[in-house]
């Protein structure tokens, strides 16, 4: 299992071994061992999944509050997303920063998004599968968003604004300057 930090160094791509023969392959895509060793310790509560039926379809940006945060491992098991993790921890260096990471079926790379910020993907390919792993329990009162195109923010989304297909929430979502400092300095 490659570890390797971005440019956020607490937001690691992580890239499991597959090993392939005839009958296709086998691949150990996630490890407590492996990851503890690499500094990403957490304790995993639930999958989740989704599928995207357009390419084009942004799911973003979505964090939960305290004490219900989310450490997310994400993977892409069908087509391929630009996956994009926000620094919204208060007093971080890296506050309103963000890093990206393209995650497909084929380069079977996975994303470690730690608490303290904000999640997001855009999938590159129609009917595109996504789970990720997520260290707290969904709590509907603790849910945020942020506008996914929020311009102090800055991603180079692979899709334009009207071209993008979102949620009724998710086109609404507060600018990153109203959300307010809700997580401690990371």
């Amino acid at each position: 299992m490659l570890v390797e930090s971005l440019h956020i160094t607490d937001v690691k791509r992580i890239t499991p071994r597959r090993f392939g023969d005839h009958r296709g392959f086998f691949s150990e895509t996630w490890n407590e061992r492996a990851l503890t060793e690499a500094g990403i310790v957490a304790r995993f509560v639930q999958d989740n999944q989704s599928c995207s039926a357009v390419a084009g379809t942004v799911r973003a940006l979505h964090l939960q509050l305290p004490p219900h945060e989310q450490g997310k491992l994400v993977r892409v098991t069908k087509g391929a997303i630009l996956d994009v993790a926000v620094d919204v921890r208060a007093g971080s260096a890296s506050y309103g920063q963000h890093v990206t990471a393209t995650l497909s079926a084929e380069n079977w790379a996975q994303l470690w998004v730690p608490p303290g910020f904000a999640h997001g993907f855009c999938t590159l390919e129609p009917d595109t599968e996504v789970i990720y792993k997520v260290t707290e329990y969904w709590v509907q009162s603790a849910e945020r968003g942020i506008l996914w195109n929020d311009p102090a923010i800055g991603i180079d989304w692979p899709v334009t604004a009207a071209a993008a297909i979102l949620s009724d929430k998710d086109k609404v979502a507060p600018l990153l300057a109203e959300l307010g400092a809700v997580f401690g300095s990371g």
